[in-house]
């Protein structure tokens, strides 16, 4: 609190007011409608794949009633009844792993996929793989199986390191007409992104979320009233690095909230940031009285 009242007494009443505002804190539950909430698939494949829901579970998951005593035990499958390993799935739906990571890249190399790889193979990769299939005269089950796996491979090359991991999870959206001259952060509620920007350059892009539909990120053009690499929010007492404050208590700030769990949640109306290391180059990169730009 000393600290706070020391900051607060050179920032002027202004700033004061703004100060006492910063209530960004992570919210547990996110309404429908959010800002953040997760986009449809129509969302330019910005949407980065989940797990499959309980609610997809088939619906004979349940254990079955026991056979009555009339009722003869039915007999274990014979060991041909098991896939033979010609047709034996490579990668299918609910894996994750590397391999997984390096399908979803040559996938989007062959145009089959537009979201970044994640390493989770979930429905989008199950119908961009069914897809393929279809198209390459293969069975259409969506999984992999050792030719369709062949048969990516041929057709595509071995992705690089920025192929596999790309700058964000979602794809950076076209930059509003306001950042294109000066320093800018370059915020797009749409593709859920961060862009810096120098005289209509991107120089470093990064994912973020914003705050709840009761507690919205404003939009709007805005500048960098001041900065702080170490803050609490003195509402909800809540860490807040790399904090780069634009509207009235609302920042720029990593999230460690995000980086655990996502756009399951959202902010109180700061934008988060997850990747840390990134905003921390941004941070030392960004001038009080740089830009801030809000968008959809």
């Amino acid at each position: 609190m000393h600290r706070q009242r020391v900051i607060i007494r050179t920032l002027g009443v202004a700033t004061a007011v703004a100060l006492a505002a910063t209530a960004c804190g992570p919210q547990k539950a996110e309404p429908a409608g959010s800002a953040s909430s997760v986009p449809s698939a129509s969302a330019a494949g910005s949407t980065p794949e989940t797990s499959p829901s309980a609610d997809n579970k088939p619906a004979d998951a349940s254990p079955s009633a026991s056979p009555s005593p009339s009722q003869s035990a039915p007999e274990p499958a014979s060991p041909s009844a098991s896939p033979s390993p010609a047709v034996k799935a490579v990668m299918a739906n609910g894996d994750e792993s590397e391999q997984v990571r390096e399908l979803q890249a040559r996938l989007k190399q062959l145009k089959y996929m537009t979201v970044a790889p994640t390493g989770f193979y979930g429905s989008k990769t199950t119908a961009a793989v069914r897809s393929f299939q279809e198209k390459n005269g293969l069975p259409a089950s969506g999984s992999v199986d050792e030719a369709t796996w062949k048969k990516i491979q041929s057709l595509s090359k071995k992705p690089t390191a920025d192929e596999l991991r790309p700058p964000t999870v979602n794809e950076v959206a076209a930059p509003d007409p306001r950042c294109m001259t000066g320093r800018v952060m370059c915020i797009s509620k749409e593709s859920r992104t961060l862009a810096w920007m120098i005289d209509g350059k991107v120089v470093s892009t990064m994912d973020v979320r914003f705050g709840s539909e009761n507690t919205p990120t404003r939009e709007g053009q805005f500048k960098v009233e001041w900065k702080a690499k170490d803050w609490t929010s003195t509402i909800y007492h809540t860490p807040m690095p790399y904090a780069m404050f634009f509207s009235q208590g609302q920042a720029v700030h990593y999230s460690a909230d995000f980086a655990a769990r996502g756009y399951a949640g959202a902010s109180h109306g700061c934008v988060n940031v997850r990747d840390k290391g990134k905003l921390a180059t941004l941070f030392e990169q960004v001038q009080v009285g740089d830009k801030v730009v809000v968008y959809w």
